[in-house]
């Protein structure tokens, strides 16, 4: 029987890993140009983290996480998930790492895979892979319109230009019990015709009820005396203030955005901004970026208080919406049926940083050029004559020019 990858896997194959480098590329040069460090954790962490970290009112943690049992049936058994986010992971070696002597603000970014066991759709599956930043130590409105930026950027730089910026804000800790409570009493005579998640978010987390996509539940956040409450402002002055000064840095910056008040995000330790950036390309699956403050999650980790503030990218969302990018050619593709000699002088060029190749299976001189003019720039021909006078014949595969060489170095 024929093994094939897991469902909800997907092979990456050398033709797409261009496309995937390329945006690799693109994400390494907007985030290091504005000063953040690459990090890389570990791909499972402990169970404990993510129940912490993400919430136990999230799918995340109630319905999608990787969870196993190592160490056996005995006292030293322990739990571990593979990291269905990553930004508990950051906080986590944020701690660990005493990175909060270091000067803030600290700014990282990412590249990874992650891990849901949801169902696969399009744009959507259980091993996927997230770019983003984390940023730790600024607590000011202009590092939530520095993440914004960030994000618009590296989406422009990988040709992505009309896509819709939606914004909130949840308000501090207690801005957001205050919102709660409100929604919880406006909800309560509606509970028996809500889904199980928002029954359960209800006791746990009401302001995740606002994210379910259930048509009786959105039925029900559409009734006036709702909506009404769900619309109101019940941020503090604190808040309003770094809210509206947030907008008045991105209308500086010319950056589009709507203020969406149903926006919540899906994870429990958002506070205060939280945002998202879509497209229309993908459907009902329209979400590119998603991020906001998380000002009390390195605390509840077991760090000093530290406001901070991320974002995540989906890459196979990206992919999806950007131009396929075709390989590099090689510079030189040797033809030549002496492969001693061709071994040789594939290593020299290659010590002089060119892409080259050659053929090793003995095949006729026709059936190399043929390749040679679908994979190269150029055909570095080293026949008999060749080796004899010691020259090299090179041909420009676009042109068909050709031209003898005898110096390797001026290649």
């Amino acid at each position: 029987m024929t093994i094939k990858a897991q469902r909800g896997t997907k092979d990456i194959l050398p033709e797409e890993s261009t496309t995937w480098q390329w945006i690799r590329k693109q994400a390494q040069n907007v985030f290091q140009n504005a000063g953040f460090g690459e990090i890389s954790t570990p791909i499972f962490e402990a169970t404990e983290l993510f129940n912490r970290g993400v919430g136990d009112s999230t799918d995340i943690v109630n319905k999608e996480m990787y969870t196993f049992c190592v160490g056996g049936a005995d006292k030293n058994a322990s739990s571990i998930t593979l990291r269905p986010e990553n930004t508990a992971g950051v906080v986590r070696a944020y701690i660990e790492h005493n990175l909060n002597r270091i000067s803030p603000p600290q700014k990282f970014w990412y590249f990874a895979p992650m891990f849901r066991y949801e169902r696969p759709q399009a744009g959507r599956q259980r091993q996927f892979h997230q770019v983003g930043v984390e940023m730790f130590g600024a607590s000011e409105p202009a590092a939530d319109a520095e993440i914004i930026l960030s994000a618009v950027e590296l989406l422009n730089s990988l040709g992505l230009n009309n896509l819709s910026v939606e914004l909130n804000t949840l308000g501090c800790k207690n801005c957001k019990n205050d919102y709660r409570e409100a929604i919880k009493e406006v909800i309560k005579p509606y509970l028996p015709d809500m889904c199980d998640d928002c029954k359960m978010r209800f006791e746990k987390n009401p302001l995740r009820m606002l994210d379910c996509k259930n048509e009786a539940c959105q039925k029900i956040f559409e009734k006036e005396e709702v909506k009404k409450v769900i619309l109101k402002d019940y941020i503090c002055n604190d808040c309003k203030e770094h809210f509206d000064e947030l907008i008045k840095y991105l209308d500086s910056l010319n950056i589009n955005y709507k203020i969406n008040k149903m926006l919540v995000r899906g994870l429990d330790y958002y506070n205060r901004t939280v945002f998202e950036i879509k497209s229309e390309s993908l459907g009902s699956q329209s979400a590119v970026c998603g991020g906001g403050r998380y000002d009390g999650l390195v605390e509840m980790l077991g760090g000093s208080p530290t406001p901070a503030i991320g974002f995540a990218m989906g890459v196979e969302r990206l992919c999806a919406l950007i131009d396929k990018k075709e390989p590099e050619k090689l510079d030189y593709y040797i033809v030549s049926t002496n492969t001693a000699e061709a071994i040789k002088l594939a290593r020299k060029l290659r010590k002089m940083n060119k892409k080259v190749d050659y053929d090793f299976q003995g095949k006729k001189f026709s059936k190399q050029l043929e390749k040679a003019s679908k994979i190269a720039n150029f055909a570095l021909i080293l026949g008999d004559d060749e080796i004899e006078q010691k020259f090299y014949s090179v041909k420009n595969l676009s042109t068909g020019e050709q031209v003898k060489v005898s110096d390797i170095n001026k290649l």
